[in-house]
């Protein structure tokens, strides 16, 4: 893939392509009313221009008019000062309804080109989301979307207009005053180009250097504060500010050095502009002097430069920004260009489920590839059964979850549901099929209605509060003055770890699948709680397929199947009986897990 993000030095390339890229979101098809509003908005502009190159010679007028020798034309010269009020009133007129026409068409870019990315983003991989901060990636896609309205500004109201004025200004200028002020002009122009932009590209790469160390700044700050109680736990609060400040300090650095390259860039373009104008000034002064122009020459020159170098004097603010805006597209542009580790096939068809069976065949994976985490697995959950996977930690009991949801492919072998390979089917149709209670409950930060809710689209509000009784929550939430109003904070931390596992469970109770994976379902509750939700679980599974990651074996002990498992393979397999007379892992484990039972009720 092709770092577009990479803009210093012989980054024109780079720019272009970032902009051929970014068109069809200006310019999109099937989109008529939009590309009316585009050529609208050229009129208005066009018209804005005309009126600000006949304003000096209405200003010029009058100012000749009343130097005129013999009684000055007072009515003359009152017209052309208010036609030049007019005009003036009439460029901010056009400008504005420019803008209006326009608005529709800049948001509409932002919305299309944020709206890709962010569908983008919810089809890459769980490796990618674990290899990327969380503060980091909001920032690119919040850089970006700044950008792309002030690049639209810039471009389409500054430079390309700007460049229609030189050109007619030019052509005054040849007609009135002859070669040399075009001369002049031309070469001061190019001279304020050159510096500005061989100072701009120099001040990129400091501009660069700089977002990346206020990403990194604010990666460290959203991971530090996501991890509050960590920090808590471990009294580290002085290590995180320190390690935040480390990063701040170098921003705060690349900063300064940002600023102050600013006010060379600016000491260096005033110089070239005030020269040529005064230059340019004093030139008509001679030529007013030896009876070749007249003082309104002086006021028609002065107008012409002052307008013409008003937007050439925003030329390195607008052209650092349309380079940082192409950075900062081009970061986006780089998140819709990574490349999808799980991928439908061309024309795959929908998972359709009969009877909801699950079949691991021979399956090996790691998540690195010098690390192999299952060896060849192959195991069956037949259709209704409900069927355990436990053993010691590392064994990949979590890594058979992530597989079935097809958050990564496996190496070797393949996975079934209903005899249809996993590989082939759709994502989103195998995804609907499966419901999970993970031993780690996220939470959005919304109300617990939303949270359970969110297991079907548009639930009915009975559903989800028989979800909620059925997961042992509905006693809690409506003891809330607010009941399923109740706002759960930021990653379910207001609530308890057990209120946040039956949040789960509701939620994935509402959505009814035929498959339900429990990772360590029951995990954060306490023995009483715990038999409610295994006798709900144990109701809701008739007539489903269930596949239990299990720590505690005491709460899988009734599973039809168990599977024991270590380093990634399958050594023991049977019911909880056959597996106590084998007098094997799962033994050994039952009997430490009974003893230390014994010896907490003992201490207590």
């Amino acid at each position: 893939m092709r770092d577009f993000g990479d803009q210093t030095g012989n980054g024109e390339s780079a720019d272009w392509a970032t902009m051929r890229r970014f068109l069809p979101y200006l310019w999109p098809a099937g989109r008529p009313e939009l590309k009316r509003r585009i050529v609208g908005a050229g009129v208005f502009v066009l018209l804005a221009k005309s009126v600000t190159l006949a304003l000096p010679f209405a200003y010029a007028g009058a100012v000749d008019t009343m130097s005129a020798d013999g009684d000055p034309a007072v009515w003359v010269a009152m017209a052309l000062v208010i036609a030049y009020a007019a005009g003036r009133f009439g460029t901010v007129l056009f400008d504005q309804l420019r803008n209006i026409t326009f608005n529709r068409v800049g948001q509409d870019a932002v919305l299309g080109l944020t709206r890709d990315v962010f569908a983008r983003l919810h089809r890459l991989s769980l490796r990618f989301h674990l290899s990327r901060r969380t503060g980091e990636l909001t920032r690119v896609v919040e850089r970006g979307t700044k950008s792309i309205s002030s690049m639209l500004y810039f471009l389409l109201f500054n430079i390309a207009p700007t460049a229609i004025e030189l050109v007619v200004v030019s052509i005054i200028f040849w007609t009135l005053f002859g070669w040399e002020l075009v001369a002049a002009t031309a070469v001061t122009v190019v001279a304020f180009i050159w510096i500005t932009q061989t100072i701009t590209e120099w001040r990129v790469k400091l501009r660069k250097e700089m977002n990346d160390l206020d990403g990194q700044a604010m990666g460290r700050a959203v991971d530090s504060l996501l991890n509050y109680e960590t920090v808590k736990y471990f009294g580290a609060e002085a290590r995180e500010q320190s390690r935040y400040s480390n990063s701040a300090t170098s921003y705060a650095e690349a900063a300064i050095k940002t600023e102050n390259s600013l006010g060379l860039l600016n000491i260096v373009q005033a110089s070239i502009l005030n020269l040529m104008l005064g230059a340019a000034m004093a030139w008509t002064i001679w030529g007013w002097s030896t009876g070749k122009f007249t003082p309104g020459d002086l006021v028609l020159v002065n107008t012409y430069l002052m307008q013409l170098f008003r937007p050439l004097d925003m030329l390195g603010w607008v052209y650092r920004s349309i380079r940082q805006g192409l950075i900062d597209m081009a970061d986006m542009f780089r998140l819709l260009d990574t490349t999808m580790e799980v991928e439908d096939a061309p024309g795959a068809p929908a998972l359709i489920v009969r009877r909801p069976t699950v079949t691991f065949e021979d399956v090996s994976f790691g998540y690195e590839k010098d690390r192999r985490i299952l060896h060849g697995l192959s195991f069956e959950a037949p259709a209704g059964a409900s069927v355990a996977l436990v053993g010691p930690s590392g064994a990949g009991k979590s890594t058979i979850g992530r597989l079935l949801f097809r958050f990564y492919d496996p190496w070797e072998g393949r996975i079934c549901v209903d005899g249809q390979d996993i590989a082939k089917v759709t994502q989103q149709s195998l995804r609907a099929m499966i419901g999970i209670v993970p031993q780690d409950s996220v939470l959005f930060n919304e109300t617990i209605g939303y949270n359970i809710a969110y297991g079907r689209d548009e639930p009915a509000p009975d559903d989800v509060r028989l979800a909620a009784r059925d997961a042992a929550i509905l006693p809690f939430i409506e003891a809330m003055p607010q009941k399923f109003g109740t706002q759960v904070g930021e990653r379910g931390l207001k609530l308890s770890g057990g209120e946040k596992q039956r949040v789960a469970i509701a939620r994935t109770l509402l959505k009814d699948p035929p498959i339900l994976l429990l990772d360590e379902a029951t995990s954060a509750l306490d023995s009483r709680t715990e038999q409610d939700i295994l006798a709900t679980l144990k109701r809701v599974s008739a007539n489903r397929t269930t596949i239990a990651i299990a720590h505690r074996l005491s709460t899988i002990a009734d599973a039809d199947i168990i599977n024991v498992m270590d380093a990634g393979r399958i050594v023991e397999q049977g019911k909880h009986t056959q597996l106590l007379r084998l007098n094997g892992l799962y033994a050994e484990m039952w009997n430490r897990q009974q003893n230390e039972e014994d010896e907490t009720v003992a201490a207590e």
